[in-house]
Formats: structure tokens, sequence, C-alpha cells
């Protein structure tokens, strides 16, 4: 088995392929990672959405984060990006109306892009304020490994 580092272009490459990856954020010297759905617009920045709970919170109490991407495809072959961002919630302040709108256009040109938010919602009773949150994570450093038999 060899591992590669893999180069920057190599890495967006992989990561504008997936639509899945492991968001984490830390509140009070506590790290908390969840798993996301995503879309990647052009290398800069991450777009989603969420309903309100505890990684909306924290993100919002420390916009540093980090999101790791992977494809597995056995313990000899595979992948794993890691990156660096920054959280920035896209309010419905007229300021962002562009960028809501630019999220959901890349994010609604995938099936069934709405369901893993709203479904994580559904077990909790009904908030007073229960609209989705669009949110971006910019990309401020991006590297990837992966694997490969010879």
């Amino acid at each position: 088995m060899f591992i590669k580092e893999l180069t920057t272009e190599e890495c967006f490459e992989v990561l504008t392929a997936k639509r899945i990856g492991r968001l984490a954020c830390t509140r009070e010297n506590q790290p908390y990672i969840v798993p996301f759905h995503f879309v990647v617009d052009g290398g800069k920045c991450f777009y989603a959405f969420s309903m309100l709970g505890k990684k909306i919170e924290w993100m919002r109490a420390n916009p540093l984060v980090c999101v790791e991407v992977d494809e597995i495809k056995n313990q000899f072959e595979w992948t794993s990006l890691v990156v660096f961002g920054r959280y920035q919630e896209l309010t419905d302040a007229s300021e962002f109306e562009t960028e809501r709108n630019r999220a959901y256009e890349l994010l609604s040109s995938h099936a069934l892009w709405w369901q893993p938010a709203y479904v994580t919602g559904a077990h909790l009773p009904p908030a007073t304020d229960d609209k989705p949150i669009y949110f971006r994570i910019f990309i401020d450093k991006i590297t990837g490994r992966c694997a490969f038999s010879d």
C-alpha cells in the first residue's frame, strides 16, 4: 500500500464530487462532529442548510470549523480530505439575499437535498422559529491523502 499527499487541485476534484461530509465545531473546549450535506461552490466555500440545533448554536458561538470528507473502498484504497474554514450564517438580511439564493440554487440541483435537515427535526416539538438556516463555510485550507495498492 502507498499513501500519497494530494495536491490542492486533486483535493478540490474529490471535494466537488461529494455531497456528504463530517462537520466539526467546538464550544467551551468541547468538540462536536456531525454528518452534513453540502455543495461546494467553485472552491471558495461550502453551502448547506440546517434547522436550528446544536451545530448551528455552536458555530454561532465559534465560527472556526473543520470538515472531513472521505471515500473508502477498503483499508488499502481510500481518500480523505480535511478542510479548515469559517462559518457564516446567511440570515434573512437583504445583504445575504444573493448568497441565500445561490445556496438554494446549488443545493436544489440535487435530489432530496432538503431531506436530511427536515427529517432531523421531525422528532422534536415544533419550534417557534422553524425556518431553515442557510449557511456557508469559507474554505481557508484544504489537505488530503489517498492510499492505493500497487
